[in-house]
């Protein structure tokens, strides 16, 4: 059995191990739960080793650029060399930075969230996820404001008098279109209005706010469970392609040895319920 026909067993027993919690939660649910947990943290881990901390920060701290063998501070990247010469190669890490001893804090703050793991110095690690909590909560402030409230601002900031502009279309700027955007974004922020009791013609005016907001939420709805129908798609014609001979029919066999062991234990549960 090659590695593309074990592979494809792999992916086939997954795939009907997450299905099976249809059924109910079950030990192929688990295995595969588990699985899944496990290796997207190990990958994501591996991902942000090489492309963030090894370049960008050990490659600011020991570049190539600056590397000498009488120096005190690469002497010591020597030794860590030897420990670990993939992370750390012969004659620095040649990434393009300058040295910049600044990126030290980095590196202390990372060696403190790792003492976590140390119980008598545990408490270091809430000063590194303290700052790294703050830094990211600040940077997602400003890029939320700047690309989603700022962008929205300008997005409904159009002219309505323009006779360059056709009366109706459907994908291009229009009349029609701007009075669209105008009525909604309006009638939709007096929906959140509250010092005026929603009744009367401000209440009516609100209900027109809460349309445009319902057919926004279906939308944005529709939209995402077209996306996790495709994935459905796709795992089906996976399926489908791998049950055929040249994968020695594994979604068959697979799927019979699942309701064999399923049904097993339904009958053994059915015997001995307090088991």
């Amino acid at each position: 059995m090659n590695i593309e026909i074990f592979g494809a067993w792999v992916a086939v027993f997954l795939t009907l191990a997450i299905f099976s919690f249809l059924y109910k939660d079950n030990p192929f649910y688990k295995i595969a739960e588990h699985l899944f947990v496990g290796v997207s943290a190990g990958y994501w881990m591996s991902m942000f080793f090489w492309t963030q901390i090894q370049p960008n920060l050990f490659g600011r701290l020991w570049p190539s650029s600056q590397y000498s063998e009488s120096g005190v501070w690469y002497r010591i990247y020597d030794l860590l060399g030897v420990v670990a010469g993939n992370v750390f190669p012969d004659g620095g890490i040649d990434k393009g930075h300058d040295l910049h001893f600044i990126y030290l804090i980095p590196l202390a703050l990372g060696i403190m969230m790792l003492l976590s793991l140390y119980k008598p110095l545990n408490w270091m690690a809430r000063w590194g996820i303290a700052y790294t909590v703050g830094m990211a909560a600040g940077l997602r402030a400003y890029g939320f404001l700047s690309s989603n409230v700022l962008g929205q601002v300008k997005g409904t900031i159009m002219p309505l008098v323009n006779t360059e502009l056709p009366l109706f279309d459907l994908v291009e700027p229009s009349h029609f279109n701007n009075l669209v955007i105008l009525v909604g974004t309006v009638t939709g922020l007096l929906y959140f209005y509250f010092s005026k009791e929603h009744k009367g013609v401000f209440g009516n005016v609100t209900k027109v706010g809460i349309y445009f907001l319902m057919i926004s939420f279906g939308a944005s709805f529709g939209f995402a469970v077209m996306g996790r129908i495709s994935l459905l798609i796709g795992r089906f014609v996976d399926l489908l392609k791998f049950s055929g001979e040249q994968y020695h029919h594994a979604s068959i066999w697979v799927l019979l040895l699942m309701v064999i062991l399923l049904g097993y234990s339904a009958y053994k549960e059915k015997e001995n319920p307090e088991v």
